[in-house]
């Protein structure tokens, strides 16, 4: 099965896509620039999913569900918004088809269209922000926090399963605030969330920072993110964070009474991530036999595999099994018994190994008359042979070393693959030869930064909150700058 991915060095694109493909996760639609999310993909979304929800209910938050179709005239209401994402919707003009009476099938009805067309929903800012004057008269009435879980639909035009497709699944957090400083300190609680998740199981490091004027998100005062790195130097944006000061309560005029009975305009902020995480989780960790997945996320944590020539030994082994399969579970262990006897161990080991299960262990009539049994791990390749006397606890505390390797090894190429330079020609060299995150001084002006992706494609990926200042110049105009910033080709 290895020798069907195409390696990293010999095409990055296509060992992406053949480890989507192959390793189960997803598969191409009959509808362009959509996929379709397969079990074993959709198992790792649900993994994340649910610790994301708690996590999100542990802060506060309650989760809620708003129309799919969006009133066209919404979209109008906040100028900076609709510019953003009028190139990406999706519209419903007609609400009926009848059977073409020239016998071409069906055809759409002209007698039925729609008074006022309707978007599929981009974003749900507008259609929750119209809800939520219905919602909040007075401080009493705040804060509002609520998270919906849902798909979308921006219609893209290059697409790319998990990191780009037309209609994907993610989460949306909605929240009205009677002050500020509230929602600022909401927009960065999130973001914390966020990066504590990426970090803690998705095993991923990232760097917390601000996006620029330019690369806010449509309709926000501030967007606060994370940025990953991959594999092959680029950044992946995983997760955005925005405050959206008053923004949006103006547009749909929603306003509470305050403490002293005056009317004031609520504070937001909207905050989500998606199913582009998995194509994150993917690059940043795998390799050319296949997934890489960390064991807090893995649909499954262990399998098992036993090695037998005729029913005999394998119902002994299965009777050992069934004992240790009990042992895992009560520790919460997600564990598989593979006992199929139509494809041989070597198959089944190549199989597990593509799909990034974190542990194999194998079994065998020797082993049961030893009392041990064979440990594979999937993120060294490393073997041994370890008693089943307390085997529970020793996969226990391997999966938890496992996923600290995993991490490690991304922290450490991520570290490494942060430049810090000077000067306009160390500035071209590095992207070109090296990639990662540059760090560079940069004017502040939206003009330079749209110069420097015009002539390199290299975006601003964010300016970290924990920036210190720093006298320089910017790389490509000379003048004054008063902090370093970081650049990077990005997904």
């Amino acid at each position: 099965m290895a020798e069907a991915i195409t390696s990293r060095e010999q095409d990055y694109s296509q060992w992406y896509n053949d480890l989507i493909l192959k390793g189960g996760l997803a598969d191409y639609s009959a509808v362009r620039g959509c996929m379709v999310i397969k079990p074993y993909g959709f198992a790792l979304w649900e993994n994340m999913r649910d610790q994301l929800d708690k996590m999100f209910k542990e802060t506060g938050h309650v989760n809620a569900y708003f129309p799919l179709f969006i009133p066209k005239s919404f979209l109008s209401r906040e100028a900076d918004h609709v510019e953003g994402f009028a190139k990406e919707c999706a519209v419903v003009t007609h609400y009926r088809l009848k059977n073409d009476p020239n016998g071409g099938g069906v055809v759409v009805d002209p007698e039925a269209k729609l008074e006022e067309e309707l978007i599929v929903r981009p974003t749900s800012e507008t259609i929750i922000w119209n809800t939520y004057k219905d919602w909040i008269q007075s401080y009493r009435d705040l804060p509002i926090l609520v998270n919906q879980w849902a798909n979308v639909v921006r219609w893209e035009m290059r697409t790319r399963l998990f990191l780009r497709t037309a209609e994907f699944l993610w989460q949306e957090g909605h929240t009205a605030h009677a002050t500020a400083d509230e929602a600022v300190v909401e927009t960065r609680k999130m973001l914390d969330v966020y990066a504590k998740f990426a970090e803690e199981w998705m095993a991923v490091p990232v760097i917390k920072g601000v996006k620029t004027a330019n690369e806010r998100f449509a309709g926000a005062v501030d967007t606060y993110c994370i940025e990953a790195l991959m594999q092959d130097g680029k950044a992946l944006q995983a997760g955005t964070s925005h405050f959206l000061g008053q923004n949006f309560a103006k547009a749909f005029d929603v306003k509470f009474s305050d403490k002293e009975n005056k009317l004031e305009y609520v504070w937001a902020t909207s905050w989500g991530v998606s199913t582009r995480l998995i194509g994150g989780l993917v690059m940043a960790h795998s390799d050319d036999q296949g997934l890489i997945l960390p064991p807090k996320i893995a649909p499954l944590q262990v399998v098992i595999v036993p090695i037998f020539k005729n029913d005999v030994e394998k119902g002994m082994i299965d009777n050992k099994v069934t004992e240790i399969i009990q042992k895992l579970k009560d520790l919460g262990i997600r564990v598989k018994y593979d006992d199929q006897d139509n494809v041989r161990p070597g198959w089944k080991f190549a199989e597990y190994e593509l799909k990034g299960v974190p542990v194999r262990m194998a079994i065998g009539p020797r082993d049961l008359s030893n009392n041990v049994v064979e440990v594979a791990r999937r993120d060294t390749k490393q073997k041994q042979s370890v008693s089943m006397d307390g085997i529970a606890f020793y996969i226990q505390t391997l999966l938890d070393e496992i996923q600290l390797n995993i991490f490690e090894k991304a922290r450490i190429y991520r570290d490494e693959h942060i430049t810090r330079v000077n000067t306009w020609d160390e500035f071209v060299e590095t992207l070109e030869n090296k990639g990662g995150f540059v760090s560079a001084h940069w004017d502040g002006t939206a003009e330079t930064e749209d110069e420097i992706k015009a002539k390199t494609k290299a975006t601003i990926r964010c300016i970290p909150l924990d920036n210190e200042e720093e006298d320089g110049v910017c790389i490509l105009t000379g003048k004054p700058s008063k902090q370093r910033v970081l650049f990077a080709l990005a997904y």
